[in-house]
């Protein structure tokens, strides 16, 4: 939507929206969404074996704290772009941060292993799987997602749909790391990242078609 076409629906008596409707609307969303991709992750995979061993190991909560945080600054920048006019401003670093932490992580990880073991590192032996569940596991999110933003008044709409399809990729990301048994930083690093870009990307390409008032 331009500015003009902005400006005069807003002059032609369209109402404001009610206080505390952004937080009504996520914390519904949130709540049926995340319900939704638990309940597809364990009918359709179930949680790892060992997680009780696993949650003794750094690496485990590391692999939970990744797209957790992603999820956090992507809600951020979701709430801030369903308003008219409204920056991303430091959300953006935020967006960013995890991703670079996980890649330095990355890095240390392959330059420290020996040259014939960097492939295995990076690849595991799921990852596959792992790009195709992440995105599945978002699609509950993201039609959430999109639902709360479309009831508020977002201008830029591919960019929110973009950080609906981020948010919601970080979450199916975080309830995969209940079922999967990769504990590798390079894994997390490449198809972790690629598993929360997919929805972030159709997310962009559905925003200027759900979210248009």
């Amino acid at each position: 939507m331009k500015t003009h076409d902005l400006v005069t629906l807003l002059a032609t008596g369209v109402g404001a929206v009610e206080p505390g409707a952004s937080s009504r609307r996520y914390t519904t969303a949130l709540g049926w969404g995340a319900f939704g991709a638990t309940l597809l992750m364990a009918v359709l995979l179930g949680v790892r074996p060992d997680i009780g061993a696993a949650a003794r190991l750094p690496m485990f909560w590391i692999k939970l704290v990744f797209p957790a945080c992603v999820a956090v600054a992507s809600l951020v920048a979701a709430s801030r772009l369903s308003r008219p006019g409204a920056q991303l401003g430091p959300v953006s670093v935020a967006l960013v941060a995890p991703v670079l932490a996980v890649w330095l992580l990355t890095a240390y990880v392959l330059l420290a292993a020996p040259p014939p073991e960097r492939a295995e590192l990076v690849m595991g032996r799921t990852w596959e799987y792992c790009l195709f569940s992440v995105p599945m596991l978002s699609v509950p999110v993201l039609v959430a997602t999109l639902w709360a933003i479309q009831g508020l008044a977002p201008t830029r709409l591919a960019l929110a749909g973009a950080a609906a399809g981020l948010l919601a990729g970080a979450i199916g990301a975080l309830v995969y790391a209940l079922h999967c048994t990769e504990m590798e930083a390079p894994f997390l690093g490449v198809w972790y990242v690629a598993g929360m870009l997919i929805p972030a990307a159709a997310g962009a390409l559905l925003g200027p078609i759900v979210l248009r008032w």
